[in-house]
């Protein structure tokens, strides 16, 4: 089994590792608008299906048994379904404020992990992912441009549906890491793939830049990512993993105003201060965690105060 005592260095690399994901996600905000196509199933497929493929042949391994199931699911849930609803915000919301939204990211995964998990968020994570709410209520309401209400409601999809399938996934992760993110993309790129030859037709015509900007959203973007969040899904309670991801709205405000030129006010400054104080506020327990790992384990999963990894490890067995 699985050490359960994460050590202050231990934890740290897992942390490092993790914040990869929400870092090349804030990005992906700006490439999408400044030079990928408009199709959002097809940029979906696009994405998946070269990101699956390069992982699995590293893993060199199949599905088998209830992974054919689940991988389609999962597929749904985190990739194919999920990158085909944030294509279309990206195309729909300026990048700050279509970051932003994902900021919202910590408190659902919370709910999905204590429903699904049984973890039971600690005050200072519930606080932290509050922050997180303050900081997209003024960066959202704080920038120039009108906001599409639409692209509001696919990011409220996306975010509930990753949530549920990162904890499935954590449920479900006694397999090789690479093997099984490798599993959830092509199988989200082949379900979408017939939807996006029905609603949009032919694949669109990529000139040099989109090529360019494909190539990043699918090798760092999506394999290097998604392995490194799913890697810290494994060695971190969602909670933590959760206010980590508060770096993906971090980078988008940045790079949309370093990059696309858009503006930033006195409230985005300050929504944007608000998020760095959620993703501390968690970093402060881990780090309590790390020093009392007796006291680590009693917080990490509910009422029944066994250890997280345990608990994990007792549901899959169940599953």
């Amino acid at each position: 089994m699985e050490d359960t005592s994460l050590g202050r260095t231990g934890a740290w690399r897992w942390i490092l590792l993790t914040a990869i994901a929400p870092i090349a996600w804030g990005s992906t905000y700006v490439v999408t608008r400044a030079v990928l196509p408009a199709e959002p199933l097809w940029g979906a497929v696009i994405r998946a299906l070269p990101a699956g493929v390069l992982l699995l042949l590293l893993s060199r391994r199949r599905p088998h048994g209830a992974w054919w199931w689940r991988s389609a699911l999962l597929g749904m849930l985190n990739t194919g379904g999920f990158f085909a609803l944030v294509y279309a915000v990206a195309q729909r919301l300026p990048s700050g404020v279509a970051a932003t939204l994902m900021a919202a990211s910590p408190l659902v995964m919370m709910a999905a992990a204590r429903v699904v998990l049984g973890q039971r968020p600690r005050i200072l994570a519930l606080t932290g992912g509050a922050a997180g709410i303050a900081g997209v209520a003024l960066m959202l309401f704080g920038g120039d441009g009108a906001v599409d209400p639409v692209g509001i409601l696919l990011a409220v999809v996306a975010l509930v549906s990753s949530a549920v399938g990162y904890a499935l996934a954590t449920r479900w992760g006694a397999v090789d890491l690479v093997a099984s993110t490798a599993w959830q993309l092509l199988a989200g790129g082949l379900l979408v793939l017939p939807l996006a030859v029905l609603v949009e037709g032919a694949p669109p015509l990529l000139d040099g830049a989109a090529i360019v900007g494909f190539a990043y959203v699918t090798v760092i973007a999506t394999a290097v990512a998604f392995v490194a969040w799913f890697a810290g899904l494994r060695h971190l309670p969602a909670a933590t993993v959760g206010l980590i991801g508060l770096l993906n709205p971090v980078t988008g405000v940045v790079l949309g105003a370093l990059v696309a030129g858009e503006a930033l006010t006195g409230r985005q400054f300050t929504g944007l201060a608000i998020v760095l104080v959620g993703i501390a506020l968690g970093q402060v327990r881990l780090r309590r965690s790390a020093q009392s790992p007796s006291d680590s384990r009693n917080d990490r999963v509910g009422a029944k105060n066994v250890d997280p990894v345990a608990a994990v490890e007792k549901s899959r067995m169940r599953s």
